[in-house]
């Protein structure tokens, strides 16, 4: 088991500093994370807190905040400890997933911590090998929903691939435009989403038309009622769940068993959740794609090298930080990201 191979890791950790990342968005908005860096035997360990609340991060970095730390023992040690650990002392989190979010940060820190005072990569801790990591870009498509915005990428470069959003807005002429660059690969509902900026309620006549319109790209979480369900009858195979998925439980929980899932490692807040989670979908024959959430440092790499190891040729939605950006460089990597030649800890640079 994934978990076991890394639990039992020697982890010291003298002490501890974060330190806010702030980005404006392709999306529209502005982009506040937390990177946590642990010290301990010349080394530093880096995780991302992707919180989507800018005043808890900013409340976060610069509150008097009460850890485990120091700490000398394992790597699961320190697991249990945070388990312990209250990480949102000066104000409760407007969801509770986010607290799983800031416990991912801390652990992705001590695995990679732990990680570099032994002298080796995930990689090789695990007995796995890194491959090219495929990515899709995802994007809403703004004001016109016309689709402009993904022909604009393809002009860049014409073998990008890509996740979309679908709203109410949508007309034929849009799903028309789309679906004819044949670049789409998973559409997400975002049903399941509430009291969010993103929200989309269930809508049988957009369901409907999208699953015409992309007869062979993933959907992702709908939101099943009396009149959505019949829609995909015959199409479970392409439905694909996120925003649910934080554990195994959930995964038993879904309304029939899945043939794809997204994997956002914050989602699941400690490394064991997480891989006995992937764990679980490989023995169960269900496929994975990795997805990302506006991570502005460290934690999009930590989300390279898992993809890496366990789901490389998949879809996954790991795009480089810089197509989020609302001017990105005519510079961006391509699909696959190549294998760094030397990568330590949970890192996917060059040491």
């Amino acid at each position: 088991m994934s978990y076991e191979r890394v639990a039992d890791l020697d982890l010291r950790i003298d002490e501890f500093d974060l330190e806010l990342r702030t980005r404006d968005t392709s999306s529209g908005f502005e982009r506040i994370t937390t990177v946590v860096s642990l010290h301990g035997d010349g080394e530093t360990g880096n995780g991302e807190d992707v919180t989507y609340d800018g005043d808890a991060n900013v409340v976060f970095a610069r509150s008097d905040v009460s850890l485990p730390i120091p700490h000398d023992g394992t790597l699961d040690a320190f697991s249990d400890r945070l388990a312990q650990t209250d990480l949102f002392p000066a104000m409760e989190p407007e969801q509770p997933v986010f607290r799983n979010y800031r416990r991912w940060a801390f652990e992705s820190a001590a695995l990679d911590l732990a990680l570099k005072q032994a002298e080796q990569n995930l990689g090789t801790r695990l007995d796995r090998t890194y491959d090219p990591v495929r990515f899709v870009v995802s994007t809403r498509l703004g004001e016109p929903q016309t689709g402009d915005r993904v022909l604009e990428w393809l002009g860049r470069n014409p073998d990008l691939e890509f996740k979309l959003d679908p709203v109410s807005a949508w007309t034929d002429e849009t799903i028309e435009r789309l679906a004819a660059t044949d670049a789409v690969r998973i559409l997400d509902l975002k049903g399941l989403y509430h009291g969010t900026n993103v929200d989309q309620p269930a809508n049988p006549e957009l369901y409907e038309r999208v699953l015409d319109g992309f007869p062979d790209a993933l959907i992702e979480d709908p939101n099943l009622t009396d009149e959505t369900r019949p829609l995909f009858e015959g199409d479970e195979h392409r439905v694909t769940w996120d925003y649910p998925i934080r554990g195994i439980e959930t995964i038993e929980e879904l309304p029939w068993e899945p043939d794809w899932l997204n994997i956002k490692p914050s989602r699941f807040g400690s490394l064991g959740t997480l891989f006995d989670s992937i764990e679980y979908c490989l023995d169960h024959d269900i496929e994975l794609f990795g997805g990302g959430q506006f991570e502005l440092d460290v934690g999009r790499e930590h989300l390279h090298a898992i993809a890496s190891l366990f789901y490389p040729g998949s879809p996954n939605d790991v795009a480089p930080s810089g197509y989020n950006d609302p001017n990105p460089s005519d510079r961006l990597p391509s699909s696959p990201l190549e294998v760094p030649s030397d990568p330590r800890g949970l890192s996917w640079t060059d040491s």
